[in-house]
């Protein structure tokens, strides 16, 4: 568990939960330790996604995926215990009066809608099931399910433990839907073009177990104009905002030019 969630990586999910806390007028305290669960429950899908029966890689950020160092088993069962103490963490926190009792159900569901069969799982299954397939509307229902749920969860969480309204939530979900789908395109993007040193998995993967992805269905120039309309539209889906929310305007910046 340890080797997994400190091997490295962007924090992309605490962080936007963080940004989109603060955007609505929250601080970032209040955010903390729901932020540190989801990149607990991140960890655990990226342990379970680089199982031989799923993915099947051997470098994850740069270090041997954990079942390369500790065997599947252990894998498996390190995943399955991470996505436990995330929902440990968080009812921690109610139980100690940090988050109101109904607060703390919201935060919960919010993460497993996320992470469940209607978002990141449901995604991962037809990913799975759609190998040596080039159909268009199933490659964008994988990524905005595999990917974006939990971004979009996960700035959610922020927005509710922010105390912000039905509309800053909805903007911001709308945010996480643009940037979510932007970064999964990047991600297929850099495993045709990218540097394995610098992103820290192998690359040219996808192609070899003919995974359906945007370079495979639009090829790499539409699927870079593509990133670029993406975060454009997420910035502009927070133009109602203040300054308060330029740490996720600078977000999509940095996915749409994102080289690891």
């Amino acid at each position: 568990m340890r080797y997994s969630v400190f091997a490295g990586g962007k924090r992309i999910r605490p962080i936007l939960a963080i940004s989109a806390c603060e955007a609505v007028g929250g601080k970032a305290k209040d955010v903390l330790s729901s932020a540190c669960a989801l990149e607990l429950v991140h960890t655990y899908s990226l342990i379970h996604d680089d199982l031989p029966s799923l993915d099947n890689d051997d470098y994850r950020r740069g270090k041997p995926t954990c079942h390369k160092k500790f065997g599947e088993a252990v894998a498996i069962l390190a995943g399955n215990a991470l996505l436990t103490l995330t929902f440990q963490i968080i009812t921690e926190q109610g139980l100690a009066g940090k988050i109101d009792a109904a607060l703390t159900l919201k935060i919960i569901h919010e993460i497993a809608f996320a992470v469940g069969a209607s978002g990141m799982i449901g995604g991962q299954v037809v990913d799975v099931t759609s190998e040596n397939s080039i159909d268009a509307p199933t490659l964008q229902y994988i990524h905005t399910h595999k990917t974006g749920s939990l971004v979009c969860g996960s700035l959610r969480v922020g927005v509710l433990l922010g105390n912000g309204d039905q509309g800053q939530l909805r903007l911001l979900t709308q945010y996480g839907e643009y940037i979510g789908l932007a970064f999964q395109i990047v991600d297929d993007i850099l495993n045709v073009e990218g540097d394995k040193e610098r992103i820290g998995k192998n690359v040219h993967n996808d192609i070899s177990k003919n995974k359906l992805t945007y370079p495979v269905v639009y090829g790499i120039g539409e699927s870079k104009e593509w990133v670029k309309q993406l975060c454009k539209e997420a910035i502009s889906s927070l133009e109602s905002f203040d300054y308060k929310a330029d740490p996720l305007r600078e977000i999509a910046k940095f996915i749409e030019y994102r080289n690891y």
